[in-house]
């Protein structure tokens, strides 16, 4: 079902100097303290982020918090493998990831919201 969503439409705004082939490459990314913007990358940044996407948590986290803070390069200390989200074949999956992630959060905040509450006796 995750897959057949609609991707939630992000404006993306691109810097004075964005360079084609490093346009849509993560290394980390952050939301704005207003949470309603994501840097991408130094060239790219996401805006028109929905506050109630926010609303949907998984654990003490959001979703797309949670994708912010996986989908970024690291290196295991141990082993030193590179762990890179980007896919050289598919340079734009992230943003639509995140398109869908938002997509999703926001409907099921809204069928939550929707939801009669429970009359427990306790």
């Amino acid at each position: 079902m995750f897959q057949l969503k609609a991707t939630h439409k992000v404006a993306v705004r691109a810097g004075e100097h964005t360079a084609l082939g490093d346009a849509w490459r993560v290394e980390k990314m952050k939301l704005s303290k207003n949470k309603t913007q994501i840097r991408y990358n130094d060239f790219l940044t996401l805006d028109g982020i929905p506050a109630n996407v926010l609303h949907y948590r998984l654990g003490n986290r959001s979703a797309l918090e949670w994708v912010i803070d996986q989908y970024r390069v690291k290196t295991d200390k141990r082993s030193g493998i590179v762990n890179d989200p980007n896919r050289a074949d598919d340079p734009q999956y992230i943003v639509r990831l995140i398109g869908k992630i938002i997509s999703v959060s926001l409907e099921t905040v809204e069928i939550v919201d929707s939801l009669p509450e429970l009359d427990i006796d306790a």
